[in-house]
Protein backbone atom coordinates (compact mmCIF):
# COMPACT_ATOMS: atom_id res chain seq x y z
CA UNK A 1 0.00 0.00 0.00
CA UNK A 2 1.08 3.57 -0.71
CA UNK A 3 0.83 4.72 2.93
CA UNK A 4 3.18 1.92 4.01
CA UNK A 5 5.83 3.05 1.54
CA UNK A 6 5.46 6.70 2.56
CA UNK A 7 5.77 5.86 6.28
CA UNK A 8 8.75 3.60 5.58
CA UNK A 9 10.60 6.39 3.75
CA UNK A 10 9.74 8.92 6.47
CA UNK A 11 11.32 6.65 9.09
CA UNK A 12 14.28 6.03 6.80
CA UNK A 13 14.90 9.76 6.29
CA UNK A 14 14.55 10.33 10.05
CA UNK A 15 17.60 8.09 10.50
CA UNK A 16 19.66 10.64 8.58
CA UNK A 17 18.98 13.34 11.15
CA UNK A 18 21.11 14.10 14.21
CA UNK A 19 18.28 13.06 16.55
CA UNK A 20 18.36 9.37 15.63
CA UNK A 21 21.21 7.30 17.12
CA UNK A 22 22.09 3.77 15.91
CA UNK A 23 20.05 2.00 18.65
CA UNK A 24 17.03 4.19 17.91
CA UNK A 25 17.40 3.47 14.19
CA UNK A 26 17.26 -0.26 14.92
CA UNK A 27 14.14 0.23 17.08
CA UNK A 28 12.49 2.24 14.29
CA UNK A 29 13.26 -0.57 11.85
CA UNK A 30 11.79 -3.15 14.21
CA UNK A 31 8.73 -0.95 14.66
CA UNK A 32 8.25 -0.78 10.89
CA UNK A 33 8.69 -4.54 10.46
CA UNK A 34 6.33 -5.61 13.22
CA UNK A 35 3.57 -3.05 12.68
CA UNK A 36 2.93 -2.23 9.02
CA UNK A 37 5.65 -4.45 7.51
CA UNK A 38 8.57 -3.81 5.18
CA UNK A 39 7.22 -2.87 1.73
CA UNK A 40 10.64 -3.45 0.12
CA UNK A 41 11.96 -6.78 1.49
CA UNK A 42 14.17 -7.75 -1.46
CA UNK A 43 15.58 -4.27 -2.02
CA UNK A 44 16.25 -3.90 1.70
CA UNK A 45 18.23 -7.13 1.80
CA UNK A 46 20.50 -6.08 -1.07
CA UNK A 47 20.90 -2.50 0.14
CA UNK A 48 21.81 -3.60 3.68
CA UNK A 49 24.81 -5.63 2.55
CA UNK A 50 26.14 -2.96 0.18
CA UNK A 51 25.58 -0.10 2.62
CA UNK A 52 27.18 -1.93 5.55
CA UNK A 53 30.32 -2.86 3.64
CA UNK A 54 30.66 0.60 2.07
CA UNK A 55 30.23 2.31 5.45
CA UNK A 56 32.83 0.09 7.11
CA UNK A 57 35.32 0.88 4.33
CA UNK A 58 34.69 4.62 4.74
CA UNK A 59 35.36 4.31 8.48
CA UNK A 60 38.90 3.35 7.53
CA UNK A 61 39.52 6.95 6.43
CA UNK A 62 39.20 7.98 10.07
CA UNK A 63 41.81 5.62 11.45
CA UNK A 64 45.59 5.64 11.77
CA UNK A 65 47.44 2.46 10.82
CA UNK A 66 49.43 2.50 14.06
CA UNK A 67 46.21 2.48 16.07
CA UNK A 68 44.80 -0.30 13.89
CA UNK A 69 47.84 -2.51 14.48
CA UNK A 70 47.78 -1.85 18.23
CA UNK A 71 44.07 -2.65 18.47
CA UNK A 72 44.57 -5.82 16.45
CA UNK A 73 47.36 -6.98 18.79
CA UNK A 74 45.27 -6.22 21.89
CA UNK A 75 42.40 -8.34 20.62
CA UNK A 76 44.15 -11.22 18.85
CA UNK A 77 44.50 -13.52 21.86
CA UNK A 78 40.90 -12.97 22.91
CA UNK A 79 39.83 -13.54 19.31
CA UNK A 80 41.49 -16.96 18.98
CA UNK A 81 40.42 -18.21 22.40
CA UNK A 82 36.81 -17.05 22.13
CA UNK A 83 36.29 -18.25 18.54
CA UNK A 84 37.33 -21.84 19.13
CA UNK A 85 36.01 -21.88 22.69
CA UNK A 86 32.59 -20.78 21.43
CA UNK A 87 32.59 -23.39 18.64
CA UNK A 88 33.36 -26.18 21.12
CA UNK A 89 30.82 -25.03 23.71
CA UNK A 90 28.29 -24.47 20.92
CA UNK A 91 28.69 -28.04 19.74
CA UNK A 92 28.24 -29.41 23.28
CA UNK A 93 25.29 -27.14 24.00
CA UNK A 94 23.60 -28.12 20.75
CA UNK A 95 23.97 -31.81 21.65
CA UNK A 96 22.63 -31.21 25.15
CA UNK A 97 19.59 -29.28 23.94
CA UNK A 98 19.09 -31.61 20.94
CA UNK A 99 19.18 -28.74 18.47
CA UNK A 100 19.26 -29.85 14.82
CA UNK A 101 22.95 -30.45 14.01
CA UNK A 102 23.49 -28.01 11.13
CA UNK A 103 21.38 -25.33 12.76
CA UNK A 104 23.55 -25.69 15.86
CA UNK A 105 26.71 -25.38 13.76
CA UNK A 106 25.43 -22.21 12.10
CA UNK A 107 24.42 -20.60 15.41
CA UNK A 108 27.82 -21.50 16.90
CA UNK A 109 29.77 -20.08 13.96
CA UNK A 110 27.62 -16.93 13.91
CA UNK A 111 28.23 -16.37 17.62
CA UNK A 112 31.93 -17.21 17.37
CA UNK A 113 32.85 -14.91 14.49
CA UNK A 114 30.56 -12.29 13.02
CA UNK A 115 26.91 -13.25 12.98
CA UNK A 116 25.13 -13.28 9.64
CA UNK A 117 28.33 -13.03 7.57
CA UNK A 118 29.74 -16.17 9.18
CA UNK A 119 26.43 -18.00 8.79
CA UNK A 120 26.28 -17.03 5.12
CA UNK A 121 29.82 -18.37 4.60
CA UNK A 122 29.47 -21.60 6.59
CA UNK A 123 25.97 -22.53 5.31
CA UNK A 124 27.07 -23.63 1.80
CA UNK A 125 30.15 -25.32 3.26
CA UNK A 126 27.92 -27.69 5.26
CA UNK A 127 25.12 -27.75 2.66
CA UNK A 128 22.55 -26.24 5.05
CA UNK A 129 18.98 -25.81 3.79
CA UNK A 130 16.86 -22.64 3.84
CA UNK A 131 15.07 -23.51 7.07
CA UNK A 132 18.34 -24.10 8.96
CA UNK A 133 19.79 -20.83 7.66
CA UNK A 134 16.63 -18.88 8.47
CA UNK A 135 16.46 -20.19 12.06
CA UNK A 136 20.12 -19.43 12.76
CA UNK A 137 19.93 -15.95 11.21
CA UNK A 138 16.77 -15.19 13.18
CA UNK A 139 18.42 -16.28 16.43
CA UNK A 140 21.51 -14.15 15.84
CA UNK A 141 19.44 -11.18 14.72
CA UNK A 142 17.34 -11.15 17.89
CA UNK A 143 20.44 -11.24 20.10
CA UNK A 144 22.14 -8.54 18.01
CA UNK A 145 19.19 -6.24 18.55
CA UNK A 146 19.35 -6.71 22.31
CA UNK A 147 23.15 -6.28 22.44
CA UNK A 148 23.13 -3.03 20.46
CA UNK A 149 20.98 -1.38 23.13
CA UNK A 150 22.21 -3.23 26.22
CA UNK A 151 26.01 -3.17 25.81
CA UNK A 152 26.57 0.62 25.99
CA UNK A 153 24.41 0.71 29.14
CA UNK A 154 26.47 -2.06 30.77
CA UNK A 155 29.74 -0.49 29.63
CA UNK A 156 28.92 2.85 31.22
CA UNK A 157 27.59 1.20 34.39
CA UNK A 158 30.90 -0.66 34.76
CA UNK A 159 32.91 2.41 33.76
CA UNK A 160 34.72 0.54 30.97
CA UNK A 161 37.36 2.53 29.11
CA UNK A 162 37.04 3.21 25.38
CA UNK A 163 39.64 0.51 24.70
CA UNK A 164 37.95 -2.05 26.94
CA UNK A 165 34.50 -1.46 25.49
CA UNK A 166 35.79 -1.54 21.92
CA UNK A 167 37.40 -4.95 22.37
CA UNK A 168 34.52 -6.34 24.45
CA UNK A 169 31.83 -5.33 21.96
CA UNK A 170 33.87 -6.65 19.01
CA UNK A 171 34.16 -10.06 20.65
CA UNK A 172 30.76 -10.42 22.31
CA UNK A 173 28.37 -8.87 19.76
CA UNK A 174 27.68 -10.94 16.66
CA UNK A 175 27.27 -8.77 13.56
CA UNK A 176 29.66 -6.04 12.45
CA UNK A 177 26.77 -3.59 12.07
CA UNK A 178 25.68 -3.97 15.70
CA UNK A 179 29.28 -3.84 16.94
CA UNK A 180 29.87 -0.57 15.13
CA UNK A 181 26.49 0.80 16.22
CA UNK A 182 27.12 0.04 19.90
CA UNK A 183 30.71 1.34 19.80
CA UNK A 184 29.67 4.48 17.90
CA UNK A 185 27.27 5.39 20.69
CA UNK A 186 30.03 4.76 23.28
CA UNK A 187 32.75 6.94 21.81
CA UNK A 188 35.10 7.63 18.89
CA UNK A 189 38.01 5.63 20.31
CA UNK A 190 35.75 2.67 21.07
CA UNK A 191 34.45 2.81 17.51
CA UNK A 192 37.95 2.71 16.00
CA UNK A 193 39.04 -0.20 18.20
CA UNK A 194 35.81 -2.18 17.84
CA UNK A 195 35.81 -1.88 14.05
CA UNK A 196 39.42 -3.04 13.75
CA UNK A 197 39.11 -5.97 16.15
CA UNK A 198 35.81 -7.08 14.59
CA UNK A 199 37.21 -7.02 11.06
CA UNK A 200 40.29 -8.93 12.20
CA UNK A 201 37.89 -11.43 13.73
CA UNK A 202 35.94 -11.65 10.46
CA UNK A 203 39.08 -12.88 8.67
CA UNK A 204 38.54 -16.17 10.52
CA UNK A 205 35.47 -16.83 8.37
CA UNK A 206 37.55 -18.62 5.74
CA UNK A 207 39.41 -21.09 8.01
CA UNK A 208 36.27 -21.83 10.05
CA UNK A 209 34.26 -22.47 6.87
CA UNK A 210 37.04 -24.80 5.69
CA UNK A 211 36.95 -26.58 9.04
CA UNK A 212 33.21 -27.17 8.79
CA UNK A 213 33.46 -28.30 5.16
CA UNK A 214 36.05 -30.87 6.27
CA UNK A 215 33.88 -32.04 9.17
CA UNK A 216 30.81 -32.41 6.97
CA UNK A 217 32.82 -33.58 3.93
CA UNK A 218 30.71 -31.33 1.70
CA UNK A 219 31.57 -31.53 -2.00
CA UNK A 220 29.62 -28.31 -2.54
CA UNK A 221 31.77 -26.33 -0.14
CA UNK A 222 32.02 -22.63 -0.97
CA UNK A 223 33.70 -19.95 1.07
CA UNK A 224 32.64 -16.31 1.04
CA UNK A 225 35.73 -14.17 1.54
CA UNK A 226 34.93 -10.76 3.12
CA UNK A 227 36.93 -8.74 0.58
CA UNK A 228 35.63 -5.42 1.89
CA UNK A 229 37.97 -5.85 4.87
CA UNK A 230 40.95 -5.33 2.57
CA UNK A 231 39.41 -2.11 1.23
CA UNK A 232 39.02 -0.98 4.84
CA UNK A 233 42.75 -1.57 5.38
CA UNK A 234 43.52 0.31 2.15
CA UNK A 235 41.48 3.28 3.38
CA UNK A 236 43.44 3.18 6.64
CA UNK A 237 46.72 3.20 4.70
CA UNK A 238 45.59 6.20 2.66
CA UNK A 239 44.64 8.12 5.82
CA UNK A 240 47.93 7.26 7.53
CA UNK A 241 50.31 8.10 4.70
CA UNK A 242 48.49 10.89 2.88
CA UNK A 243 50.70 14.03 2.71
CA UNK A 244 50.08 16.51 5.54
CA UNK A 245 48.92 19.25 3.17
CA UNK A 246 45.90 17.15 2.18
CA UNK A 247 42.85 18.72 3.89
CA UNK A 248 41.74 16.51 6.83
CA UNK A 249 38.19 17.81 6.40
CA UNK A 250 37.84 15.45 3.42
CA UNK A 251 38.50 12.45 5.64
CA UNK A 252 36.19 13.82 8.32
CA UNK A 253 33.40 14.10 5.75
CA UNK A 254 33.91 10.49 4.64
CA UNK A 255 33.78 9.28 8.25
CA UNK A 256 30.59 11.25 8.91
CA UNK A 257 29.12 9.71 5.78
CA UNK A 258 30.08 6.26 7.08
CA UNK A 259 28.36 6.89 10.43
CA UNK A 260 25.19 8.04 8.66
CA UNK A 261 25.33 4.96 6.45
CA UNK A 262 25.67 2.66 9.46
CA UNK A 263 22.67 4.27 11.16
CA UNK A 264 20.56 3.70 8.05
CA UNK A 265 21.92 0.15 7.82
CA UNK A 266 20.65 -0.63 11.31
CA UNK A 267 17.22 0.69 10.38
CA UNK A 268 17.16 -1.59 7.33
CA UNK A 269 18.31 -4.56 9.42
CA UNK A 270 15.50 -3.93 11.90
CA UNK A 271 13.01 -3.61 9.06
CA UNK A 272 14.11 -6.99 7.70
CA UNK A 273 12.73 -8.88 10.68
CA UNK A 274 9.31 -10.49 10.29
CA UNK A 275 6.83 -12.35 12.44
CA UNK A 276 7.47 -15.43 10.29
CA UNK A 277 11.17 -15.33 11.19
CA UNK A 278 10.35 -15.09 14.88
CA UNK A 279 8.02 -18.08 14.63
CA UNK A 280 10.67 -20.17 12.86
CA UNK A 281 13.35 -19.62 15.47
CA UNK A 282 11.87 -21.83 18.17
CA UNK A 283 12.83 -22.24 21.80
CA UNK A 284 15.79 -24.64 21.60
CA UNK A 285 17.88 -22.79 18.97
CA UNK A 286 17.16 -19.48 20.69
CA UNK A 287 18.11 -20.95 24.07
CA UNK A 288 21.37 -22.25 22.60
CA UNK A 289 22.11 -18.83 21.09
CA UNK A 290 21.36 -17.06 24.38
CA UNK A 291 23.59 -19.43 26.39
CA UNK A 292 26.51 -18.99 23.99
CA UNK A 293 26.04 -15.24 23.88
CA UNK A 294 25.92 -14.89 27.68
CA UNK A 295 29.00 -17.10 28.02
CA UNK A 296 31.13 -15.20 25.52
CA UNK A 297 29.91 -11.87 26.93
CA UNK A 298 30.85 -12.74 30.51
CA UNK A 299 34.21 -14.33 29.65
CA UNK A 300 35.28 -11.48 27.37
CA UNK A 301 34.05 -8.86 29.85
CA UNK A 302 36.10 -10.46 32.61
CA UNK A 303 39.13 -10.57 30.30
CA UNK A 304 38.99 -6.91 29.23
CA UNK A 305 38.29 -5.78 32.80
CA UNK A 306 41.13 -7.72 34.40
CA UNK A 307 43.78 -8.13 31.71
CA UNK A 308 43.72 -4.77 29.94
Amino acid sequence: MVWQKILFFLLLFACLTAWVSPPIALVLGLFAALTFGNPFPEQTKKATKILLQTSVVLLGFGMNLTSVIKAGKDGIVFTIVTIFGTLIVGYLTGKLLKVEEKTSALISSGTAICGGSAIAAVAPAIDADGEQISVSLGTVFILNSVALILFPIIGRALNLSQNQFGIWSAIAIHDTSSVVGAAQSYGADALAIATTVKLARALWIAPVALLFSFIYRSKKAKIAIPYFIFFFLLATLIRTYMPGEFPPSVFDSLVNLAKAGLTVTLFLIGASLSRETLKKVGIKPLFQGVLLWILISIVSLWAVSNLL
